[in-house]
């Protein structure tokens, strides 16, 4: 079977972590050792951020943790990331993975960590162009996440806050939302005696 030189085919990253030490690259195997923190991109194919560490299921040149975002646990520490970005990435992933991707990213965030996503709105032409856009989104999706509105009761994921001011519509289509992380409450039960 022939593959494409940036794509090394079927399940070639979702070997378990230890067995594949060269999916994170020394810089950012460094940065994890410090244990202060770190900011990712999830999906960054080529871009860069600085001062971000770059995740891609791709072994592109800027990529420094090569790891499909579908492919759950993620080979990151609990708590290790103060900032996530993605870019045109949620779009992508298939609908029924998004609550437990986004209860991954909550585990790998710090406590009041923000999450900022930047995709095309549910149904635009920007989300129709692509034939590998497969999840829509709209303004009520976030609020699956924030135990602030009603829809949060039909999952209840792990707890987002979503940012004052967002989700945020453009002209162009495209939406962004930032979320921050909530501490998770305590679901112990008290025995009356």
């Amino acid at each position: 079977m022939h593959h494409l030189p940036f794509y090394p085919g079927p399940g070639a990253h979702s070997l378990p972590f230890e067995e594949a030490p060269n999916h994170i690259k020394p810089k950012a195997a460094k940065m994890l050792e410090r244990k202060k923190g770190i900011n990712l991109n999830i999906g960054c194919g080529e871009a860069v951020i600085p001062n971000y560490l770059g995740m891609d299921k791709r072994p592109l040149k800027n990529v420094d943790i090569v790891h499909d975002l579908e492919v759950f646990p993620y080979p990151l520490p609990d708590a290790c990331c103060h900032n996530i970005v993605g870019s045109h990435i949620i779009e992508h992933i298939k609908p029924w993975l998004m609550i437990e991707l986004m209860d991954e990213l909550w585990r790998i965030m710090k406590p009041k960590g923000a999450l900022a996503f930047s995709l095309p709105y549910a149904g635009s032409p920007g989300f129709w162009q692509d034939p590998t856009h497969c999840n829509g989104c709209n303004e009520a999706t976030w609020q699956y996440f924030d135990p602030e509105y009603p829809l949060y009761q039909v999952y209840k994921p792990k707890p987002w806050k979503i940012e004052k001011g967002f989700p945020v519509w453009q002209a162009t289509g495209n939406m962004e939302v930032m979320l921050i992380k909530r501490e998770e409450k305590s679901s112990r039960l008290k025995t009356v005696t």
